[in-house]
C-alpha cells in the first residue's frame, strides 16, 4: 500500500541543490512536497557524528514544527584516503567566516590533502558518497534508507551540472563525473529500473519501495 498516497510531506532541507534532485525524484508519484524553507523554519543545528544522526535532527524539527511527516537526507563524500573524510563534514569543508559556501574551496582542500597523502595515482583515490534519507513522523518515530555511489576523485573538476563535490568525482562504470551528467542520467530513476546511479537516488528507490509500494 503507498503509505504517503495524497500526503503532504516536508522535505527538511533549505539547500537548493538537493531540493532539486528530490523534486525530480518525487515528482512521478504525486506526493505534495514544500521544503522546510517554504514553512519559514530554521535550519537545526547539525551535531550528530553520523549521517543518521543528522538526517533525524533535520527531519524531526520539520515534522514537529509543521505536524506533517519530514522527509531529509543527510549526505557526503567519504574518500578512503582520507580515512573516510570528510564525511558528515562535507559541507563543513565548504563553509565560510560568514556562513557562506564555497565548494570550489572544499574541492581544492581535499586535493591538497590528498597529494599531500601521496594519493595521486586513480587507484588511490577511490571513495563514495553517501546518503541518508530519514522519514520522520510527528510523533519522533523514524525509518531511514541508505545509499551509496563508489567511484573515484579526479583532478581538476570537470563540468557545471550538479553541486558541491560533482565535478571531481566520476562514479564507477563512467568515464564522465557526476558534474558532467544531466540530471536524469546522474539520479533519474522509474519503477521497475533494477538500480539508479547517484546515492541520493538509491537511498530514494529504498524509500519509495518501503513506502510508495514501487517494484
Amino acid at each position: 500500500m503507498n503509505t504517503l498516497e495524497k500526503q503532504k510531506i516536508v522535505v527538511a532541507s533549505h539547500n537548493a541543490g538537493k531540493l532539486r534532485e528530490f523534486a525530480d525524484l518525487m515528482a512521478p508519484f504525486g506526493i505534495e512536497a514544500k521544503s522546510a524553507k517554504d514553512y519559514g523554519l530554521p535550519e537545526p543545528e547539525e551535531t550528530g557524528t553520523t549521517f543518521e544522526e543528522n538526517a533525524y535532527i533535520k527531519a524531526h524539527a520539520a515534522a514537529l514544527a509543521t505536524g506533517l511527516p519530514a522527509l531529509s537526507d543527510d549526505s557526503g563524500l567519504c574518500v578512503d584516503a582520507l580515512d573516510g573524510a570528510p564525511g558528515v563534514y562535507t559541507a563543513d569543508w565548504a563553509t565560510q567566516a560568514d556562513g557562506s559556501r564555497d565548494f570550489m574551496l572544499a574541492m581544492e582542500k581535499t586535493e591538497k590533502l590528498l597529494r599531500e597523502r601521496g594519493a595521486t595515482d586513480p587507484s588511490q583515490r577511490t571513495g563514495r558518497f553517501v546518503a541518508v534519507i530519514c522519514l520522520c513522523q510527528p510523533d519522533g518515530s523514524a525509518e531511514y534508507f541508505r545509499g551509496e555511489a563508489k567511484g573515484r576523485l579526479v583532478w581538476p573538476p570537470r563540468g557545471d551540472k550538479g553541486f558541491g563535490y560533482d565535478p571531481v568525482f566520476q562514479p564507477e562504470g563512467f568515464d564522465v563525473t557526476f558534474g558532467e551528467m544531466p540530471a536524469e542520467e546522474k539520479h533519474g530513476w522509474k519503477p521497475g529500473q533494477e538500480e539508479a546511479l547517484s546515492h541520493r537516488a538509491r537511498a530514494f528507490q529504498k524509500f519509495a519501495r518501503a513506502k510508495l509500494g514501487v517494484s
